[in-house]
């Protein structure tokens, strides 16, 4: 069976791990179990998501999958394309065959993702591409991400920002939208359950999967927001809580 398993909220919170969480995916991996790590955060390369995991000890290689990746497939090889967004963006574009640019003419595409590095220039840039007739790709469309400080601005807040600014309708490729469903799908089948903190992008692509969904309560969703929609198969405090439930039993 396979496992689409979150990182934000799941895996860890801004990077810092979450207790448990490696040590359940190594039960999965040892269980025969196929793991692959999906993500709507698309501002960092895929090798250098793989690495964090590797370094919480984690057998990552080959496993990550981001709304990066996803938005990629949206755009065609030798487009021109403005990016609002972060490394992760890029580094799938030039994979691509994508040609990136920083000035508004001539612009086919705008794609949008969560970046540290966003400014009213930038902003300024791709609405007005956008209003010149680009399209507009966003990798997600989450408002908020998790930390151990609290809920911070996501990829979907930079993404409403330019909706506001142009009044386009933005074709969005993460959880749980059909660009990312269609990924996951190609890589595990037809069989499996997707781990998640948020029903909204995790729940919502598992029943667009047909897997189950297991709830956790590490990242976005608390004890006292249930009951959730959609409503979850399995509502755990971790993931590690999860496996025991699923396949430690």
């Amino acid at each position: 069976m396979g496992w689409v398993i979150d990182l934000d909220g799941v895996m860890w919170l801004a990077h810092e791990p979450i207790a448990g969480s490696a040590e359940a995916v190594d039960a999965l991996l040892a269980a025969g179990e196929d793991v692959v790590f999906v993500t709507n955060n698309s501002s960092s390369p895929v090798v250098a998501v793989e690495e964090r995991l590797v370094a919480q000890g984690v057998a990552a290689r080959g496993r990550v999958l981001t709304s990066a990746m996803a938005g990629a497939r949206l755009v065609e090889p030798g487009e021109r394309a403005l990016v609002c967004a972060g490394p992760g963006v890029v580094e799938a574009l030039g994979e691509r065959g994508v040609e990136m640019v920083v000035e508004p003419e001539g612009v086919d595409v705008v794609v949008v993702g969560l970046t540290r590095d966003l400014s009213y220039d930038l902003l300024s840039r791709a609405t007005l591409a956008v209003r010149a007739g680009a399209r507009l790709v966003a990798t997600n469309d989450d408002a908020t991400y998790p930390t151990p400080s609290g809920q911070l601005p996501g990829g979907g807040a930079i993404l409403a920002a330019l909706v506001t600014a142009t009044g386009a309708a933005p074709v969005v490729a993460g959880k749980p939208h059909p660009p990312m469903v269609d990924l996951v799908r190609e890589r595990l089948g037809a069989d499996g359950v997707v781990v998640g903190d948020r029903p909204d992008t995790d729940g919502r692509i598992a029943r667009a999967l047909g897997f189950e969904f297991a709830l956790v309560l590490t990242g976005v969703t608390g004890a006292g927001d249930l009951p959730v929609d959609p409503a979850p198969d399995v509502v755990a405090d971790d993931l590690a809580a999860v496996v025991d439930q699923m396949v430690r039993r």
